[in-house]
């Protein structure tokens, strides 16, 4: 049977695998599912800024309702809102976002959440995928169709939330200039309203949304963030941030124009809130850099990790009562909020830590110890991704060189001079090959080096 979620729900191309039929009946194997195991099932749906995003969310309510599932429409809002007000109310018993997150602008996507507010398991979306494939659908009468309704309010609440969850006052009197890119995405309808609460100064960088992300592709990485890199120093910031298209996501950048990757803004984070917390626990997957492990063990705390995905990071950070996690690509989680990566909730928390410590970001940086990473990706077709990743590790285990081989999710093997990690994407037809080592040379120079050798592999398959 094919394979509809990927690591973090389904995502397609409008007008070929992504098609208002397609989530018509996605709707309908949801909806039926829901009726199996639910005795009232009620739905929060959320979108983010695509062009796409009615066509979608319309099909797919449609189909829900025809199973007799209630929905509440919330509009646009950033992922971490909806996924808040599932997580808070008794109201829902689940929660649907359209979203491609990061994707290009032809993309998009339909993501799932439990109760709790976190993605929903593996289990519960193979068993959608088992209702879509067998055209098994529950079909309401005319009586017992689903209700719909409208939210408006659900990012007011979402905002309050993480206002109360900081120190405001003391953010507030630090008068922080924050230059902000929403990238046109989602956090555009309320990262602005957040910041302004909490007395910052903000310069806005693209926070209107357009699902065309006019001014820079929506993954916020290096080579999109130029503006921001730029602007900062230009006006003296304190702090620049940049999130991704659904807003679950945030990059920081210090007030020279550093741009900083995601592992180190999650081992500031990780240092204050397990500095006076010791024997607590953290989780990060395999792709994370070393830097979080020393900050950890440092503060006499326990890091587990987990295979790639923000889902499995969240449910095994509930599983041990973990007191934080995240992963190296921003996407930081914070239980006492709730289980979900939450780029607002991020920003706030970093201001926070500014504020108490009394040190810029940079200062902040400087205190993590330096590893170097080094990412790329070369083009995969889904079909080839299993046969690949059999072919590089029947290879890599016959390597003199390696010290340790970690599978937990691909293949992640321990050199002298470092590690890498091969594995193939769970949302795109890609493989990704992961490197670190003290100096960014070798780190490049292990990845170019595997990158190689999977080009030869699947040359061959």
């Amino acid at each position: 049977m094919t394979q509809l979620f990927g690591t973090n729900g389904i995502r397609g191309i409008i007008g070929e695998d992504m098609s208002s039929g397609f989530a018509h009946d996605i709707g309908r194997a949801w909806g039926s599912y829901l009726q199996k195991t639910q005795s009232s099932p009620h739905l929060a749906i959320a979108t983010d800024a695509r062009l796409s995003n009615q066509m979608i969310k319309s099909a797919l309510i449609s189909g829900l309702l025809s199973t007799g599932v209630d929905v509440t429409d919330c509009g646009l809002a950033p992922t971490p809102a909806l996924q808040y007000a599932v997580h808070t109310s008794d109201e829902f018993s689940g929660g649907i976002i359209i979203t491609a997150s990061h994707n290009p602008p032809e993309f998009n996507g339909i993501k799932g959440v439990d109760e709790s507010g976190t993605e929903l398991t593996k289990t519960t979306e193979e068993e959608i995928e088992k209702h879509y494939f067998s055209k098994d659908f529950h079909t309401a009468d005319w009586k017992s169709l689903g209700k719909y309704c409208i939210n408006s309010s659900i990012i007011d609440r979402y905002i309050d939330a993480i206002i109360e969850s900081v120190d405001v006052d003391l953010i507030a009197k630090q008068k922080f200039h924050v230059v902000l890119d929403c990238g046109n995405g989602a956090g555009s309808v309320a990262t602005p309203a957040l910041l302004k609460k909490l007395g910052c100064k903000v310069t806005e960088l693209n926070c209107i949304a357009d699902g065309t992300f006019p001014a820079h592709p929506s993954e916020p990485l290096p080579e999109n963030l130029s503006e921001l890199i730029e602007t900062v120093p230009k006006v003296k910031a304190d702090v620049g941030v940049a999130q991704d298209g659904d807003a679950d996501r945030a990059i920081f950048v210090d007030h020279t124009g550093t741009y900083l990757w995601g592992d180190k803004t999650l081992s500031v984070v990780a240092e204050y809130l397990t500095k006076d917390s010791p024997n607590q626990t953290v989780a990060t997957p395999v792709t994370t850099s070393s830097c979080l492990a020393d900050v950890v063990a440092a503060n006499n705390c326990t890091l587990i990790t987990t295979k790639v995905g923000s889902p499995i990071v969240a449910r095994e950070m509930i599983k041990h009562k973990c007191i934080f996690g995240g992963e190296e690509n921003g996407g930081l989680i914070f239980p006492s909020l709730h289980y979900c990566r939450d780029s607002a909730m991020s920003i706030a928390v970093l201001l926070e830590i500014m504020a108490k410590s009394q040190k810029s970001l940079k200062d902040l940086v400087l205190q993590i110890p330096v590893y170097e990473m080094f990412k790329t990706k070369m083009p995969c077709p889904n079909e080839k991704k299993r046969p690949l990743m059999d072919a590089v590790k029947k290879q890599l285990k016959t390597d003199p060189s390696i010290i340790r081989i970690d599978e937990t999710d691909g293949i992640k093997f321990y050199l002298e001079t470092g590690w890498v990690l091969m594995r193939p994407s769970g949302t795109e037809p890609l493989f990704r090959i992961y490197s670190e080592a003290k100096d960014a040379r070798t780190a490049k120079d292990l990845a170019r080096a595997y990158q190689s050798l999977a080009s030869d592999l699947i040359s061959q398959l």
